[in-house]
């Protein structure tokens, strides 16, 4: 897992966490692997429906959870893959490559629900986006990379 911290910020309700994903899907380019970490409930489907909403344009969009499909592809207006996975369902790491995860990190955004039951190498590129519940909504944010990419990508991120 990545242990550098990037950017860490705090979103008080639903609406500043969606803004927080818009705000992200409107930078990532195909080949991003955006980990998503955090307990049952913390925020993670919520974070990744809103990235796809945003992504998708349509704020409206049926964006299900892959929570029992493990994965739902979208098509962004500009033709880019974005896979939703939800990996909680995996018992091995070897798994994910019967799902075409692997092919689809090179030309896809793919954001990855329980990233702990994916192949160790991956969170070599990965962002991880570490979600934790707070108080009356409020959710804090952690978003963790070993990559200078997203060092480059997140500067000045949130303000």
């Amino acid at each position: 897992m990545p242990n550098t911290l990037l950017f860490q910020t705090v979103c008080k309700n639903e609406r500043g966490t969606a803004a927080l994903a818009a705000s992200l899907a409107a930078v990532l380019q195909p080949g991003a692997l955006v980990a998503l970490t955090g307990d049952l409930g913390a925020g993670k489907s919520t974070f990744a429906r809103a990235f796809i909403r945003a992504r998708l344009a349509n704020l409206e969009a049926e964006v299900p959870s892959p929570t029992f499909t493990l994965v739902q592809t979208y098509d962004d207006p500009n033709g880019i893959e974005i896979w939703h996975a939800d990996l909680y369902r995996l018992s091995e790491a070897e798994e994910v490559y019967e799902l075409g995860l692997d092919d689809a990190r090179d030309d896809a955004i793919c954001l990855i629900e329980w990233p702990d039951r994916m192949p160790a190498y991956w969170w070599d590129d990965a962002l991880e986006i570490k979600l934790d519940i707070g108080g009356e909504g409020v959710r804090k944010l952690a978003f963790h990379g070993e990559a200078a990419r997203w060092r480059g990508l997140l500067e000045g991120f949130g303000t």
